[in-house]
């Protein structure tokens, strides 16, 4: 009778173990194509749920736009964002404090081109908000986005200063990776066509919007696994 009642109480532990799943806060984090209204997020969300994998909450200080179906949408995707500005103004610190997220899914840049700031500049940006992200917490999972392209005929053939930025991003990102930290470089950028996958040359339409949660959905996939 002792013996079974020690296994049932193994058993009840188990299940409760199971009962307690870690649930995973993923931050969306940048601009107008993260946040406004970003369905690509809606896409990605429904394809971790068709997936199985349903331990997620979605975090930040906006809500979810209207993507044609019910979703977990919060995000911090600020339309018209720099982040050499969000780093001026310290505001992700705040976000984050705010939010307490586990993974942060970045695309964000693009109004740095539009305004010409230098790429070294952008990539001192990104490296201070890395920064701040892991005094968040640690053990922070990162996936930051090569950015879409721009139709070149836009803001003066800003697409140009996309492709420098890129590059850029592909040589800093493994050198600010750590073990407890990783940054995984997403390539949003490959295969994406602005004539066919944007409304307007610049924001991804419903074409884009699934190239787009194509792309983040494996990387995101072994992020969310990886959180303890």
């Amino acid at each position: 009778m002792v013996k079974l009642a020690a296994i049932t109480a193994l058993g009840l532990i188990g299940l409760a173990g199971q009962a307690a799943a870690v649930t995973v806060k993923i931050m969306p984090f940048g601009a107008s194509i993260v946040g406004a209204p970003g369905c690509w997020r809606a896409i990605l969300w429904k394809k971790l749920q068709a997936n199985g994998t349903t331990n997620t909450d979605f975090v930040g200080s906006n809500k979810a736009p209207d993507c044609g179906f019910p979703y977990d949408g919060e995000n911090e995707g600020h339309a018209g964002a720099l982040a050499t500005e969000i780093v001026a103004k310290n505001e992700l610190v705040g976000w984050l404090s705010a939010a307490k997220p586990d993974v942060i899914v970045m695309h964000l840049g693009t109004n740095d081109v539009i305004q010409r700031k230098p790429k070294e500049d952008v990539i001192k940006a990104y490296s201070a908000l890395v920064d701040q992200m892991r005094q968040s917490k640690p053990t922070m999972k990162i996936l930051i986005s090569q950015l879409i392209p721009i139709d070149p005929s836009k803001f003066d053939n800003a697409n140009a200063g996309i492709t420098e930025l890129n590059k850029a991003i592909v040589a800093w990102g493994p050198t600010k990776s750590t073990k407890e930290s990783p940054i995984t470089i997403v390539d949003n950028n490959t295969g994406f066509n602005t004539t066919t996958d944007t409304v307007d040359g610049e924001h991804p339409n419903d074409k884009g919007n699934t190239k787009f949660a194509d792309k983040f959905f494996t990387p995101l996939y072994s992020a969310i696994k990886s959180v303890s």
